[in-house]
């Protein structure tokens, strides 16, 4: 239910709008989506840094002090994404930390809270505790926006060799503490989807911590997301047949729970045919509420943004094969 009516949506990542510095180009960027009929904007929430930058960056662990940086150059930067999405009526799916080190990440923590690893980083308390404390920051300067989507806990959790009880203690504690502070919109995990039945191969099983069932279980948490990359997860099957088979397992869990499922990111190095299918797959599933392709590019004022091997660019020849025909099959629906 997206503003008291049932749909599906079709959306998008870009990392990387919160680090601009040119509003003009985050207007471009937001008026492009909207304009394209995507409906919802995942993007990182989180910029931490351990050393001295002029840079733009939202929180510092520099000499050993954790710091919030609400400045010009930190999360005043985010709130023009904010604003710019509330006047191109684009939703936000909004990110904490990272599990990789791309900007910071977990291991941004680590000194800081004397750890040395993703691990030890969900059951530190003095870890936990600045992340909490970075979380209201972030909650607190946009729980009456409009443009607010869902909260996030992290971008790919993951706890590498855990109990599979650290990662669903961890997802419960920290979605009950975003709902403490805001009740009014939605609370995601972020996760990749790890852990459930299926063929067997590495992402159906348990050793990165996560089981997708558990986490999806929890009260607070309101839609489950999940990602598809079949290449970087060395799976042997077809891509597109493994995709369809992921897709339709995790919809499986969702409709079962009563939840909507989201494939949050997915790339196959831009293969258009494939990709397609994995969207006409989602749309297809009955536990599954949207999707949203890795990752959005667009012409900015200092040229063209990240190809990753995974970025369509607004309106070249793989968004009028893959995204412009999907949007079209969505907004028919």
């Amino acid at each position: 239910m997206i503003d008291g009516k049932q749909q599906y949506f079709a959306g998008t990542n870009t990392y990387w709008i919160g680090f601009q510095t040119n509003n003009a180009d985050v207007d471009l960027v937001m008026k492009n989506i909207a304009s394209s009929g995507m409906k919802v904007l995942r993007v990182w929430g989180f910029n931490d840094v351990t050393s001295e930058t002029d840079q733009v960056y939202y929180q510092s662990f520099v000499n050993g002090e954790a710091k919030i940086n609400t400045g010009a150059n930190g999360l005043e930067r985010l709130d023009y994404v904010v604003k710019s999405a509330e006047a191109n009526g684009v939703k936000l799916i909004i990110n904490f930390v990272n599990n990789w080190t791309d900007y910071g990440g977990m291991a941004a923590y680590f000194e800081y809270a004397g750890i040395t690893s993703n691990a030890e980083w969900y059951t530190s308390e003095k870890a936990q505790s600045q992340y909490q404390a970075y979380i209201k920051a972030v909650v607190s300067r946009y729980s009456s926006s409009p443009a607010i989507f869902a909260w996030e806990l992290a971008n790919e959790p993951r706890c590498n060799g855990c109990d599979l009880q650290v990662m669903a203690d961890w997802v419960a504690t920290s979605a009950a503490f975003v709902k403490s502070l805001d009740s009014e919109h939605m609370v995601t995990t972020g996760e990749e989807g790890f852990g459930l039945e299926g063929d067997g191969s590495y992402p159906y099983t348990f050793g990165e911590g996560g089981d997708f069932n558990a986490t999806c279980a929890d009260p607070n948490i309101d839609f489950c997301v999940y990602h598809l990359y079949p290449e970087s997860w060395g799976t042997d099957a077809s891509a597109e047949e493994w995709g369809n088979e992921w897709i339709e397992n995790h919809a499986k869990v969702c409709e079962a729970l009563g939840k909507p499922c989201v494939l949050e990111e997915f790339g196959l190095s831009n293969t258009c045919s494939v990709e397609l299918a994995w969207e006409t797959t989602a749309l297809a599933a009955k536990g599954t509420g949207g999707d949203m392709f890795w990752q959005y590019g667009d012409t900015l004022s200092t040229g063209k943004t990240h190809q990753d091997g995974n970025t369509v660019y607004y309106k070249d020849t793989l968004w009028e094969c893959m995204v412009a025909p999907h949007i079209e099959a969505v907004q028919s629906q």
